[in-house]
């Protein structure tokens, strides 16, 4: 697989500014190719080093990561599949659950079973962790990933030693990072400025400070691209459980920030959201600290899921959008939704 020619006309295509780092990186993800996928049997018999079958990019927001891992996975031409983490980590509860009540084992080998058949290679875009119930488990799931030499590309923020960093019984966790560190090419790509937010916010879909002239432009603004449109409530079933959008036009939704993140909701709410919306406006986002630091959490986790599906929003929040505050254990998850919401707030949105 040669990438190189087909990257840089990949950037003259869509004007993308080209530097040597980029081009390191499209060499390496070559080599992880090559070394995984066109070594004859005799070439991998008599290799010295053995390929590993994950590649783990490691890069501060708005560096690019998620563009190059993308390009490689679209020119990549054995079956794959890429995954928002948290989908991920659902259906494998959701797998468990549905084993359980059947009374079968080796729940983990039979779920990287269905993986193996299905898939040569995964790609994970933003891997984090952040709940204690999926660390406990990750060690031993990528182990078998790993043994059944199923490729898996990771793109994300934190090194991988700094991943569940503070969190909960992360001794427990450990296991997982020396596997990562084992069985993944690890690298890195910075630059000096964060792409998303150099770019113009040309659509002003961030109104701050919450203030009667911002209600006014948001409601003029909803007014517009709600008009002839009837409003119909809109019922989400949730295992079992019903998740009511009450501002809901054809795709168009209206929500406060209590009504998404104050609740006890999470990532499978958030992505059914995203299922039925073309749109949202989310209002009245407050600063973060450390006493509504579960708020936070799920905010961070929303805008991930739409992120994922690049779904336009407009929001109003209390604070300028590089001046919102975090709490502390969030900042650097923090920093990464910063640069989400601008890039959410300029994708175009017609409502003609």
């Amino acid at each position: 697989m040669n990438l190189d020619k087909k990257f840089l006309n990949f950037c003259k295509k869509n004007n993308f500014e080209i530097n040597d780092r980029q081009l390191n990186l499209i060499d390496e993800l070559n080599s992880f190719y090559n070394s995984n996928f066109q070594k004859s049997l005799l070439a991998k018999f008599f290799s010295k080093e053995k390929s590993k079958p994950g590649f783990y990019l490691q890069g501060d927001v708005g560096v690019g990561k998620t563009m190059i891992l993308n390009f490689f996975y679209e020119n990549f031409r054995y079956t794959k599949q890429r995954f928002h983490f948290n989908e991920f980590m659902i259906n494998f509860h959701d797998f468990v659950h549905r084993n359980k009540t059947n009374n079968q084992k080796n729940i983990i080998d039979k779920f990287v079973s269905k993986i193996k058949k299905k898939y040569k290679m995964i790609y994970f875009d933003e891997f984090q962790v952040t709940n204690i119930v999926d660390a406990m488990i990750l060690g031993n799931l990528f182990k078998k990933i790993f043994d059944e030499n199923i490729k898996v590309l990771f793109s994300s923020n934190t090194k991988i030693n700094d991943l569940y960093k503070d969190g909960l019984q992360r001794d427990q966790f450990l296991p997982f990072i020396r596997i990562m560190k084992e069985r993944c090419y690890q690298e890195r790509i910075y630059l000096q400025e964060d792409y998303r937010k150099s770019q113009k916010n040309k659509n002003e879909r961030f109104l701050y400070p919450l203030n009667e002239a911002n209600n006014f432009k948001v409601n003029k603004y909803f007014r517009k691209i709600t008009k002839n449109i009837i409003m119909k409530e809109k019922i989400l079933i949730i295992k079992g459980r019903k998740f009511k959008i009450k501002n809901y036009f054809e795709g168009i939704s209206r929500f406060d920030f209590k009504n998404l993140c104050e609740k006890n909701i999470g990532a499978e709410d958030y992505i059914k959201i995203a299922e039925v919306c073309n749109f949202i406006i989310i209002e009245n986002i407050p600063n973060f600290n450390n006493n509504n630091s579960n708020q936070q959490q799920r905010f961070i986790t929303l805008i991930d899921i739409l992120y994922e599906k690049k779904i336009p929003i407009m929001v109003t929040s209390q604070a300028k959008l590089n001046l919102l505050s975090s709490s502390k254990n969030l900042q650097q998850f923090f920093k990464r939704t910063i640069s989400r919401l601008y890039e959410l707030t300029s994708i175009k949105f017609s409502y003609l």
